[in-house]
């Protein structure tokens, strides 16, 4: 979800060249974190799946063929599709599967209703934790899964609404794939990271990114006022958790 600039209260707008930067009174990992992300692991999230998105999910299922064993790539939260585009180019023998729940974002790619397919690009409007929790009930393991600048929510009483603070977590790990993650804000990225090595142990690490190339508008943005991004990832094999 590229959610970054609704929150503007929360950023400078006074500087182009800020425009985007997230300001709060947070400063390093939250306090909580560890606590937030054991509970989520010792617990099983058992609210019910979004209907809408379970619909989408089944039109993807009947009217695309990834299930029939070509490997797939996956763009959580791809905003307009631009990200999934660019994706599909540059893996042209995998399917690309991008997933926002705006249908706004999603309609400058011309997508009108629940999916659209372009190639071996797919665009589809669902909830992120409904979709992630389908693609792992039914066994289907993304070879890569790409996180492009999620929602900060940058407010410390906001942990929860960050993916490594929110009980779809041990989801997000147990479909598996190598996962990497990117944003413009380091509190995030050590956040994950640390979430990451709680969850499985693994010296997972915060990288500063610096892309030759931007893999969507959004990105470019950030590139183009030269501001600080970073990625963390997770290989494959370490993201996987018994559920």
């Amino acid at each position: 979800m590229r959610a970054v600039e609704q929150k503007k209260t929360t950023f400078n707008s006074g500087n182009i060249n800020q425009s985007g930067l997230v300001h709060d009174g947070q400063h390093g990992i939250h306090p909580r974190l560890e606590e937030v992300v054991k509970r989520h692991l010792d617990s099983h999230w058992k609210q019910p799946f979004h209907t809408p998105s379970v619909e989408s999910y089944q039109r993807l299922i009947d009217e695309v063929s990834f299930t029939s064993g070509q490997a797939f790539i996956l763009d959580s939260g791809c905003g307009t599709g631009k990200s999934t585009q660019q994706l599909a180019k540059q893996y042209a023998d995998h399917l690309v599967i991008g997933v926002d729940r705006s249908q706004v974002r999603l309609a400058k790619s011309g997508v009108e209703q629940a999916l659209l397919q372009r190639g071996n690009c797919v665009l589809v409007r669902a909830d992120l934790p409904t979709f992630w929790r389908l693609l792992l009930r039914d066994g289907h393991m993304p070879e890569k899964h790409y996180l492009f600048y999620p929602n900060p929510w940058p407010k410390s009483a906001h942990l929860k609404r960050r993916w490594h603070g929110h009980p779809v977590f041990p989801d997000l790990l147990a479909l598996g794939g190598e996962i990497e993650l990117r944003c413009n804000w380091e509190i995030y990225a050590l956040e994950f990271a640390q979430a990451v090595r709680i969850a499985t142990g693994a010296p997972v690490v915060v990288k500063a990114l610096q892309p030759q190339a931007s893999v969507s508008p959004f990105e470019q943005k950030y590139m183009d006022r030269a501001q600080r991004l970073f990625s963390v990832t997770v290989p494959r094999g370490v993201s996987t958790l018994p559920r």
